[in-house]
């Protein structure tokens, strides 16, 4: 028996994939993004699995890997393409190569284009693939960085995956409007870039001219995950939050959720990091915040109490994430941002004060 979850990173839209040997409780892994760990630990746990694999179809522009975390945390083996460019890891895979977890395994099928390392990984019974960032559910990944190749990418769809059973079903790495699955038979007929009756230069062409902006993680994630997820700060990741339910992020502190924040409010001290018209502008403020501007952050330690948590609030968590990081630097022990900043906070409908007409 095949155990089979697919799970989604909402900021990043990534698929993460969970595959496990019925039998032997043996998993891997496909894609985890390093935000998620904890919940994909949480669910390897109450499925009473041990993850073996935590493997990658490519190095990803768009998010961080949680394979270093799933190895220190769990003893998972790291397995990349040899062909990634990646350091750290614990296999270096070839084409055709089988990566077993109990009884079953995945075949690791070359799907350069996208990136010169793509991988997608093909189950035994083939009834099964997971594509990354080459087949996309009616589309594909874009081409014009990391080694991409439209020839290529052509190549490894029309001759690798659309040589899989038709009704083989096709796990992409992403989806941004809601899709989950498809199957060859499907993108071979309706894929408007690379279905069946298209020809190499009229996707090229396609290609050449999507137009898309520069992904905004790209500068982070790809040496990022050049690294398999290894942080620039690794000793923290291990320090277990005792004061509240936190989150490590890979940029190097932690933060909470607005739920948490809402019912807690009494119990730490909150610093806004906005403007004084964006503290009683449209958005408002959270009952009890007391105002500091980041650019008087550090010339204001004094009227921040260093024996109580902190929690750190802007409009997005952009600034107070640097706040969080000013107040480390500078010897708080207990802080945290506020994830999604105000935004995220109204969005929950929460409470607030000061808010202007």
């Amino acid at each position: 028996m095949l155990l089979f979850r697919q799970l989604f990173d909402q900021q990043s839209s990534t698929y993460t994939y969970l595959l496990a040997d019925g039998v032997s409780r043996e998993a891997v892994l496909i894609d985890s993004v390093f935000e998620q760990v904890p919940r994909e630990i949480a669910l390897i746990e109450e499925l009473g699995l041990r993850l073996k694999l935590a493997v990658e179809t490519h190095v990803h522009a768009d998010h961080v890997t949680g394979a270093w975390l799933l190895r220190r945390r769990l003893g998972a083996r790291i397995a990349v393409s040899e062909k990634s460019g990646a350091t750290g890891a614990d296999i270096y895979f070839a084409d055709g190569e089988q990566l077993h977890f109990g009884g079953r395994y995945l075949t690791a099928m070359a799907t350069p284009g996208h990136t010169g390392g793509c991988t997608t990984f093909v189950l035994d019974d083939r009834s099964m693939a997971f594509t990354g960032d080459c087949v996309l559910i009616r589309g594909c990944g874009r081409t014009d960085f990391q080694q991409g190749d439209p020839a290529a990418m052509y190549g490894s769809v029309h001759d690798r995956i659309f040589a899989l059973p038709d009704e083989c079903l096709l796990y992409p790495g992403h989806d941004y409007h809601g899709s989950m699955v498809t199957s060859v038979a499907e993108e071979k007929l309706h894929n408007p870039r690379l279905g069946a009756g298209i020809g190499l230069d009229d996707f090229r062409g396609y290609m050449l001219n999507l137009g898309l902006p520069h992904p905004k993680q790209i500068d982070i994630a790809v040496p990022a995950n050049l690294r398999c997820g290894e942080p620039a700060r690794p000793e923290m990741e291990g320090v277990p939050p005792d004061w509240a339910p936190l989150t490590y992020t890979y940029a190097g502190f932690w933060e909470l959720q607005p739920g948490w924040l809402e019912e807690h409010r009494k119990d730490v001290q909150i610093v806004d990091v906005r403007e004084p018209d964006e503290f009683d502008g449209i958005l408002g403020h959270i009952e009890g915040a007391k105002l500091v501007p980041l650019g008087e952050l550090k010339n204001s330690l004094d009227v921040i109490d260093r024996h109580k948590p902190v929690v750190t609030v802007c409009r997005s968590g952009a600034r107070s994430a640097q706040a969080a990081i000013i107040l480390d630097a500078q010897g708080f022990e207990r802080v945290a941002n506020l994830a999604g900043g105000m935004l995220r906070w109204r969005s929950h409908r929460l409470p607030v004060e000061g808010v202007a007409d």
